[in-house]
């Protein structure tokens, strides 16, 4: 793999705060793009994540299907995302978007592991696994772009925590290609809504690199997993109704049984926990006041159409002493 040569933001560089900007900053890095890429052929892990959409889309605008974007569905993933992800790339952008299920390799893996690190282990290994594989496919491509923003320089050396595929075998001799590294999140996200992508994938909250994964608290069960992408789904649409929404809101869905009554018969269910919190820099956080009308309609939906659920908590806790994720 390549080596990481990181500089500083320059100190000349304007923050990208609006259209016109992020307009400027595109056609200067589509430029910069052709430069250093020339005729060559270059490869993108796209998760659907801001980051790797942003630029997927700045360099289908520079190098069209010269790029190959590699989506790989692990099973972790929200509601609609593999969707989204296909609909947006391959069928709007005309990208040349390679789609792998691998989501019984992953799950058959994860079965019975309970350890928040152990679980994060086998996903990350197994991401590389999978794109390593598609790599192979493939023929006279040396360039591998990845979606580093400058936190992740300035936090950890450019090398990003979450599928990051900067651990490929030593066969792969890439050179990286970056070009929203100086570049804070709000500001990828204003490009990114300047090179048309829509909203809901341009202003998706942040997601924890395992995915569901680690919402799942627990060992995962495809039942329960199922069960909380569908709960997952119902929180995020019913808090995203709010005129002033929370910076973050999920569910998770705990290793524990809740008993339940249905049909005059004792049953043993699970409980969704709903989370949702502010914060500025994610070091502390507050948790945000729900509005009851907003949590009744959440419980509501949730106990009539998931399957395995017959409790709905809501989890106050602030940052600290409580994480924002559970695992």
């Amino acid at each position: 793999m390549a080596t990481y040569n990181y500089e500083t933001r320059p100190e000349s560089m304007a923050r990208i705060t609006t259209k016109e900007l992020a307009e400027a900053f595109i056609d200067a890095q589509v430029g910069e793009i052709r430069k250093q890429v020339g005729d060559g052929k270059v490869l993108l892990a796209l998760s659907g994540g801001v980051d790797s959409s942003v630029v997927a889309a700045l360099l289908i605008k520079a190098i069209g299907d010269r790029l190959t974007c590699v989506h790989v569905n692990h099973g972790l993933l929200r509601k609609g995302e593999p969707q989204q992800v296909i609909e947006v790339f391959r069928n709007q952008l005309g990208a040349n978007l390679v789609y792998v299920d691998a989501v019984d390799r992953f799950l058959d893996a994860l079965a019975g592991v309970a350890d928040p690190e152990k679980k994060r282990k086998i996903i990350g290994s197994i991401f590389i696994d999978v794109f390593a594989e598609e790599a192979r496919k493939l023929t006279d491509v040396k360039f591998l772009a990845q979606g580093t923003i400058y936190p992740d320089i300035l936090e950890s050396k450019g090398v990003k925590a979450h599928h990051n595929v900067g651990g490929l075998p030593d066969e792969f001799d890439f050179e990286l290609v970056e070009p929203v590294k100086f570049l804070y999140k709000d500001e990828v996200r204003v490009v990114g809504s300047a090179l048309g992508l829509p909203d809901n994938m341009v202003y998706r909250q942040p997601f924890p690199g395992p995915g569901l994964g680690v919402r799942c608290v627990g060992a995962i069960t495809r039942d329960r997993l199922e069960s909380l992408r569908e709960a997952d789904a119902i929180v995020r649409e019913e808090i995203g109704k709010l005129p002033q929404k929370p910076w973050q809101y999920f569910c998770v869905i705990p290793d524990m049984q809740s008993t339940g009554i249905k049909d005059a018969k004792r049953y043993m269910g699970w409980a969704v926990v709903i989370r949702a919190v502010n914060t500025v820099d994610a070091v502390t956080a507050e948790s945000f006041e729900i509005p009851w009308a907003t949590l009744t309609a959440i419980k509501k939906r949730i106990i009539a159409t998931v399957p395995g659920v017959n409790r709905v908590l809501w989890d106050i806790s602030d940052k600290p002493l409580a994480t924002i994720e559970w695992e």
